[in-house]
């Protein structure tokens, strides 16, 4: 069994794939994936699991260096917004329109969306992976 917090192997091996500036989507239960391949769906059933436990358990196995948000959470889902500031950390934030955030989750350089069972507004993210070098090279 695994020592980091990340149990799901989808999610884990997707964020074991991601190179920088690439992108990882976490989002609603309502937010629009392809099944292309790429659609990793956690949803059980209406709020579980929660979107901000999901993102939590990634950003504790992944190095980001910017997110993208819609410009709509800050009015339609304040309380949200307050918890994802909460797990952002020097990070890098791009406010958007949903339009552009759904089409996001299309692009070539979006590795992997994952569907949550979260069912309130806007709650959708869309995280850039950034470089961690631990330790030297091997000589």
């Amino acid at each position: 069994m695994r020592k980091t917090n990340l149990l799901n192997t989808k999610l884990s091996e997707a964020i074991s794939q991601i190179g920088h500036t690439q992108c990882l989507t976490i989002g609603d239960c309502g937010l629009p994936i392809k099944n292309d391949g790429r659609k990793i769906d956690l949803s059980v059933v209406r709020g579980l699991p929660k979107f901000i436990d999901v993102l939590k358990a990634t950003l504790s196995e992944m190095k980001v260096q910017k997110v993208y948000l819609a410009q709509k959470i800050k009015t339609k889902n304040p309380k949200q917004l307050e918890n994802i500031m909460k797990l952002l950390d020097d990070v890098d934030i791009e406010w958007i329109s949903h339009e552009k955030l759904k089409n996001m989750c299309h692009v070539s350089n979006n590795i992997a969306s994952v569907r949550t069972g979260e069912i309130t507004p806007y709650s959708n993210i869309v995280l850039e992976s950034n470089v961690d070098f631990i330790g030297e090279a091997i000589k």
